[in-house]
């Protein structure tokens, strides 16, 4: 059975200009209320979408809406589950932590215009105010050229255009999920002060690529604990790769910088194991970053989300 673009929410694509996170929780009050609101919502996931796409053709919509292993549990208890959905617990290394924190619903939404982002989520709350609440709404922008807030260019060992539903969409190892996505959604707070009294040159020892044109340094000129090979992953010699991205979010009055880290794949181990070697190795980005959040969902093909507002779950 091949993968279906058409069947795929947007969990394989850039992760956009104007982009909005948001993770909700299940009030957990009444099941069978809160499992008809979502299965409503599923019903009318796709022509809020669509309605948006005809108002605003230039905006460039993307949506991407997944449940928690918790979630999953506690609307569809009898249903099969997703191969590899698990809820992500605290990993601990010498140094530092990478916390496991709780959510049940999440949206990756991200478009050109901010209005378009606002207008579809607040639809979408429509549906889904009376059941849940919110854990956390981050707001995200496209740094210059791409960039990280660090400064780096990001995603350039992203499997490119051709490749990045192979990597980011499960496939017929789980026929049931197919088309459907793991995504793993992350929370770095930065010390800038302390970054940026770095010179370019420990930045990028530290990164492992040059910081104005995003050449790889050679081997002999990264630190030990550069992100680029502690985060580097491979089985066999064979390179284990993710569809990640590193969206910026601040708030410059308060001088608070961040990195929303969300990352689709075919394999939810892939960057359970690439985050522990980050935190067992010391990663260098973990000097001056603390990890506030971190959770794994499951992203439903378009196909499985009709399942599920059918009731069918």
């Amino acid at each position: 059975m091949p993968i279906e673009l058409a069947d795929a929410q947007d969990a394989y694509k850039d992760a956009g200009e104007q982009i909005l996170f948001t993770t909700l929780m299940l009030k957990r009050e009444d099941r069978a209320a809160e499992l008809e609101a979502i299965q409503n919502f599923a019903d009318r996931f796709p022509s809020i979408i669509n309605s948006m796409n005809i108002r605003a053709q230039k905006a460039d919509l993307r949506v991407a809406f997944g449940f928690s292993s918790d979630a999953w549990d506690y609307l569809f208890p009898t249903a099969n589950k997703p191969a590899e959905l698990e809820t992500f617990t605290d990993l601990t290394g010498p140094d530092h932590t990478m916390p496991g924190t709780p959510g049940d619903l999440f949206f990756h939404v991200r478009a050109h215009d901010e209005a378009v982002v606002y207008e579809v989520m607040s639809q979408f709350m429509t549906f889904l105010r009376a059941v849940t609440t919110v854990v956390d709404e981050t707001k995200g922008f496209r740094y210059f050229e791409g960039r990280a807030i660090i400064g780096f260019i990001d995603g350039t060992e992203n499997p490119d255009g051709s490749q990045s539903a192979e990597y980011g969409l499960i496939g017929d190892e789980d026929r049931e999920f197919i088309n459907g996505s793991y995504a793993f959604a992350q929370q770095y707070v930065h010390d800038m002060e302390t970054w940026n009294a770095f010179k370019v040159e420990m930045q990028e020892k530290y990164i492992g690529r040059q910081k104005m044109n995003d050449l790889e340094l050679e081997d002999e000129e990264k630190d030990p604990r550069a992100h680029n090979v502690v985060a580097k992953l491979e089985v066999d010699g064979e390179e284990q790769k993710i569809v990640r991205m590193n969206v910026p979010f601040a708030d410059a009055a308060a001088g608070t910088a961040g990195t929303y880290f969300i990352a689709y794949m075919r394999h939810y181990w892939i960057v359970k194991q690439m985050l522990t070697r980050m935190v067992e190795q010391n990663d260098r980005l973990l000097d001056f970053s603390e990890v506030t959040t971190g959770t794994a969902f499951f992203i439903p093909s378009k196909s499985v989300l009709a399942r599920i507002a059918d009731g069918d779950l």
